[in-house]
């Protein structure tokens, strides 16, 4: 009798294992198709953001040229710099300012009498300051009504140099020093800031008994109200006085801020007949910049689209979003913007008219010598750029066409976020596909395990059946043949 033969080296000679691999791997193709499918949407979503982050810096570009700060920068010089130096900001007039300075705003400072050393022990008690405005001939004293008498009390076997810390570390308003030359250290103070208002007195409380005279702490004193004859007058506190276009300006500094918008103007010295100029120009410098960055910015843009909806005959592949009407339409859109024309900037209509030519593949190529002559006519350009027509918004500027268009792009129900989640709610609907097939292929899979392992076992039993028959058959020969 025939033995049962195996279907491979399994159990009992039987490979199910392998059976149900190849059976699995049938059920598992619409599987892996349809992941192959999800990896080729969620590389779109990525396109798309790639799309989104090169648009917003088209945005920021583009809003950019749409500001007043980028076109009312302006640059200044002085014709006499050691004099009068200056620094131009937004909004300054271009023009000339004639600046004649008359006297530069001084801080008050006070000399003590000559000491031995300056850590020769001097006297204790203590020191009062006092900031405000002393009259012209010294003789009142008004004080500042935003600052507070400071005192410093003094101790026995202070010195010039400790005494100098003490005022420095006080908040008084008045700086010290100790000056030594071939006679001796005194001790010098003066006020922290310029100006009329930031003068000073310095009143002592002498452990000496003597509050006026010029020995002990007394020494360091200050105030003709009083007849102290203590510390001497060096400088006078005062203002600075000069004069802009024929105006006359008092400054309790030297650095005018606000005395022409736009313009920080700084005194150094008293000037000669004639006083120095200041020239005040647009600068194109900085106008040019925005521009040719929105170039930048904007070629980026359009080769990323140029790169994502292309086909290459060649090599046979496609852009990640080839044929894809989103992406496409933005492209057309984009190029319509930068072929289009505004009549807000007089005889420049078109990009092309400022330098930046409109190329065959969509970008944007700057012509240095027309840009140069556009930045030459600034309010021109600017109408051209950020002009706005409220009847007629496609007539506006270039810049603010550019606006409208990317914030509409970009916004919560614009083409980049509508396209991106019609893609992600494919995703979403490919995963849950993945998951009802999977848990198919598994219930198949276990399925055919345990059929393919019953059929096993059973090939098992034949065999053994199979076995005993031939046994008894060998017997019944061997009796038959006795």
């Amino acid at each position: 009798m025939a033995t049962i033969t195996s279907l491979g080296v399994g159990t009992n000679g039987l490979d199910t294992q392998s059976l149900v691999d190849k059976l699995v791997a049938n059920e598992q193709v619409p599987l892996t198709q349809l992941n192959t499918l999800t990896t080729g949407l969620k590389t779109q979503i990525s396109a798309y953001g790639q799309i989104q982050s090169a648009l917003s810096a088209v945005q920021d570009a583009a809003r950019k040229l749409t500001n007043p700060s980028t076109w009312g920068a302006t640059t200044a010089s002085s014709s006499d710099p050691s004099s009068v130096s200056v620094v131009a900001g937004n909004g300054a007039p271009a023009g000339n300012i004639n600046v004649q300075v008359t006297q530069l705003a001084t801080a008050q400072s006070v000399a003590s009498p000559v000491q031995a050393s300056s850590t020769a022990a001097l006297g204790s008690g203590s020191l009062t300051i006092e900031l405000g405005t002393w009259s012209t001939d010294k003789s009142s004293f008004t004080s500042k009504t935003d600052a507070s008498p400071v005192t410093i009390n003094v101790a026995a076997g202070a010195t010039l140099s400790s005494i100098r810390d003490q005022i420095n570390s006080s908040g008084a308003g008045v700086v010290a020093s100790v000056v030594t030359d071939s006679t001796g250290s005194r001790l010098v103070m003066r006020s922290s800031a310029t100006g009329e208002t930031n003068g000073f007195r310095i009143t002592a409380s002498d452990a000496d008994g003597n509050n006026s005279d010029a020995s002990g702490l007394s020494a360091l004193a200050y105030d003709p109200t009083s007849g102290t004859s203590g510390a001497t007058l060096t400088q006078s506190a005062g203002n600075a006085i000069a004069t802009l276009n024929g105006l006359t300006i008092n400054s309790d500094t030297n650095t005018l801020t606000q005395a022409i918008d736009g313009l920080s103007i700084t005194l150094l010295k008293p000037t000669t007949a004639g006083g120095t100029t200041l020239s005040v120009t647009q600068d194109s410098t900085s106008t040019k910049t925005a521009i040719t960055n929105f170039v930048t910015a904007y070629n980026a843009l359009n080769s990323l689209l140029r790169d994502d909806t292309k086909y290459d005959a060649d090599t046979k592949t496609a852009g990640t979003l080839q044929g894809d009407s989103t992406a496409v339409g933005l492209t057309y859109s984009l190029r319509n913007l930068i072929s289009g024309t505004s009549t807000l900037g007089g005889a420049m209509t078109r990009l092309a008219d400022i330098g930046l030519d409109p190329q065959a593949d969509g970008s944007l190529q700057v012509d240095d010598t027309k840009l140069s002559g556009a930045l030459a006519d600034p309010e021109s350009l600017k109408s051209m750029l950020m002009g706005l027509d409220k009847t007629n918004a496609a007539n506006s500027g270039f810049a603010q066409q550019f606006v409208t268009f990317t914030t509409q792009a970009l916004g919560v129900d614009g083409t980049i976020a509508t396209r991106t989640a019609g893609l992600q709610a494919r995703v979403d609907a490919n995963g849950k596909s993945a998951d009802a097939l999977q848990a198919h292929i598994d219930q198949v899979q276990a399925r055919l395990q345990a059929q393919y392992s019953a059929l096993d076992t059973q090939m098992a039993s034949l065999n053994s059946l199979s076995t005993y028959v031939s046994q008894q058959m060998a017997m019944l020969n061997g009796t038959t043949s006795k």
